[in-house]
């Protein structure tokens, strides 16, 4: 039997742990669920990008533990290998083995990561890639890039075969995470946005459709980005049924230089689309990318959102996620 001097003792160091863990408890019960927008880095793509760079499935679980997140979404950077930029040796070997990458680092873990096959959608391979990768173990959807792809939604021949990208992708029910942002210095805003919904996700009906970064491209927010992302929260509006499994990430559109008129911006278009489709997202930690516990601070410290509304976001869960 402990002495009246222990018991006081021991409820002392009781009391003291558990003040000293609460704010640790708070911190990890206001994390999102998930991350939504997540990058591996291969070596092989590490050495195509010439960056010393590497980040595998065993670090981001450690950055989403450090973050309170349980699960992720790993989206392929395979479509890097089809941007016409460059001339790729053996390119569709390389996609092939990057997927198949992918596939192998989610595996490890099952329970918290599902991946999506990336692929350029111009290349005459795309369609048999998806249907390949999509047989792959944990690989749930197919990531697209439009400005590294070198798409032009304002080309008709690009569009439909973007759309025949979709369609293949909706026919095996998977879901779609897509870049929508063209390349730098090309027109985009509005109109671009609604040839998409009308041509492209048109033909996706089975598939839920993850717009990253808010049809932006990220770090930030700009005028062009919030004119492309107008035809959405129009359509939202009215109702319009193609909008019926659109989501949106919110991933590196907040960083610590928006300013306050530029994150209550941001605020007043998540309420416009509805809480109820926006994504938490990070992208990777290298190249000066915040990991996963910091990219969510500073999205709270710079889009004034009420707390409520910040835990719908924080508890949000796609289908492929469930």
């Amino acid at each position: 039997m402990l002495k009246p001097n222990t018991l006081i003792a021991c409820s002392l160091l009781s009391c003291l742990a558990a003040c000293s863990s609460a704010p640790e408890r708070a911190q990890l019960s206001d994390a999102p669920f998930a991350s939504y927008h997540q990058h591996l880095i291969s070596p092989a793509m590490s050495e195509f990008w010439s960056t010393p760079d590497r980040l595998d499935a065993q670090q981001l679980i450690q950055q989403l533990d450090d973050a309170g997140i349980k699960r992720a979404a790993v989206l392929s950077v395979a479509y890097a290998y089809g941007d016409d930029r460059r001339q790729v040796p053996d390119e569709r070997a390389k996609v092939t083995a990057e997927n198949d990458w992918t596939s192998t680092q989610v595996s490890r873990f099952p329970q918290r990561l599902v991946g999506f096959c990336g692929v350029s959608p111009l290349r005459a391979y795309a369609i048999e890639e998806l249907e390949r990768c999509a047989k792959l173990p944990n690989m749930v959807g197919l990531k697209l890039h439009l400005g590294n792809s070198g798409v032009d939604l304002r080309k008709p021949e690009h569009v439909d075969r973007l759309g025949a990208l979709f369609e293949a992708a909706s026919a095996k029910g998977l879901a779609i995470a897509i870049h929508m942002k063209t390349r730098t210095g090309w027109p985009y805003g509005r109109e671009d946005a609604q040839i998409f919904l009308d041509n492209v996700v048109a033909r996706a009906p089975n598939s839920q459709i993850q717009i990253a970064h808010l049809a932006g491209a990220g770090p930030g927010y700009q005028d062009i980005i919030d004119d492309a992302l107008g035809a959405f929260v129009d359509a939202v509006k009215a109702r319009d049924p193609k909008t019926r499994n659109l989501w949106f990430d919110v991933t590196t559109i907040a960083t610590v230089e928006t300013t306050s008129e530029n994150g209550a911006l941001i605020a007043r278009r998540i309420r416009e689309l509805g809480l109820r489709r926006i994504l938490f997202g990070a992208d990777h930690s290298i190249g000066g990318n915040p990991a996963p516990a910091t990219a969510w601070r500073i999205f709270k410290e710079k889009v004034p959102l009420t707390e409520d509304e910040q835990r719908t976001i924080a508890t949000n869960r796609t289908p492929y996620m469930r």
